[in-house]
């Protein structure tokens, strides 16, 4: 009676280990449904645990080596880079990362590994604006778009990345020309989300902004009528076609230095790349996929086909810093 007991206290033991704890800076409505079904195939119980990027980051910070999280999944390069930087990642070595990630989105020690593209190019007002008046995004730094242009503010990591990204391809002098001319054209100063920047541009405040896709898209196929309405008066424009293309960032997900279940956290980290989790990632969340072949959504196919900047997306994180001073340095707030 006594092994039979402890016979299934430790069976017992063994199934309520199957646990893996995440952190997302990724609403829970944006990722818990491909949660959810990982669970279903392996039996393996996900904890989630919701937050902004920053604040998880410190979060992880001050919980130490007793902090419970095994991933942590997040939006934009930057904060991959940083987590690194502040030690609180570790290194994998997961054959399907490898397999389907190209070397230019994952950290070449395994430390981070992208799990969706995010596009942010040029959004102008259909009935305004000539597409063929753009062919660059350096093109907005010019007199004729002069109280025209709206961006949000420079304590964006979104805008951050783009400037950091420029940094890297273009170098520091022509980047801070840029970036002065571009505050020069400001429409208004710069307030708000990037869905607000559309809306701007739907309004008449500005003829141009600069936004991440997924934006469009939520505002495209929301069940809310009026956004929908302003979203149908914005077009998409890939900028840099003739060179170095449109600006590429990525969500993207860390197995954690102190994660008390890693080997679960690198069977979810290979689940959310399979073919089925990256279709879900592209049609839900209209975000592209980090895998080669799998279908766009029916929104994303309609802003059409595009070349993405090929920069290895590491050092765009770190050249995180260096973005913020010029940004200051231009005025942009």
């Amino acid at each position: 009676m006594k092994y039979a007991l402890l016979l299934l206290m430790l069976v017992t033991h063994s199934v309520l280990a199957q646990e893996v704890n995440v952190y997302s800076a990724r609403k829970e409505a944006l990722i818990k449904p491909l949660l959810d079904e990982f669970s279903a195939q392996t039996g393996i119980k996900v904890n989630l645990v919701t937050g902004k990027a920053d604040a998880l980051l410190s979060r992880i910070q001050n919980e130490g080596e007793f902090s419970p999280a095994d991933l942590l999944l997040t939006t934009d390069v930057g904060r991959l880079v940083r987590a690194k930087a502040l030690g609180l990642t570790q290194a994998t070595d997961i054959p399907e990362v490898a397999a389907v990630v190209p070397a230019n989105l994952r950290d070449e020690q395994g430390h981070w590994v992208s799990l969706t593209l995010r596009a942010r190019p040029i959004m102008y007002a259909a009935d305004r604006v000539d597409p063929a008046a753009l062919s660059r995004m350096e093109d907005l730094a010019k007199p004729e778009w002069k109280g025209r242009v709206c961006v949000r503010s420079s304590n964006n990591i979104y805008n951050q990345s783009l400037v950091a990204a420029m940094l890297s391809q273009v170098g520091e002098q022509q980047t801070l020309q840029w970036a002065k001319g571009l505050v020069s054209n400001f429409a208004r100063d710069p307030k708000g989300g990037d869905r607000d920047q559309i809306k701007a541009v739907a309004a008449g405040q500005c003829d141009v902004a600069i936004a991440n896709t997924y934006y469009l898209a939520g505002m495209l196929t929301s069940s809310d009528s009026t956004a929908r309405e302003l979203a149908q008066q914005v077009k998409v424009l890939w900028p840099n076609q003739q060179d170095r293309g449109a600006h590429i960032n990525v969500s993207g997900a860390t197995v954690l230095k102190h994660a008390p279940n890693a080997a679960l956290a690198h069977q979810l980290l290979a689940f959310m790349l399979t073919e089925n989790s990256q279709a879900w990632y592209a049609t839900a969340n209209h975000e592209y996929p980090v895998r080669e072949g799998v279908e766009w959504s029916d929104v994303l196919q309609s802003f059409g086909t595009f070349k993405g900047e090929e920069i290895a997306l590491p050092e765009v994180g770190e050249r995180n810093a260096q973005a913020v001073t010029l940004m200051d340095k231009a005025g942009w707030r």
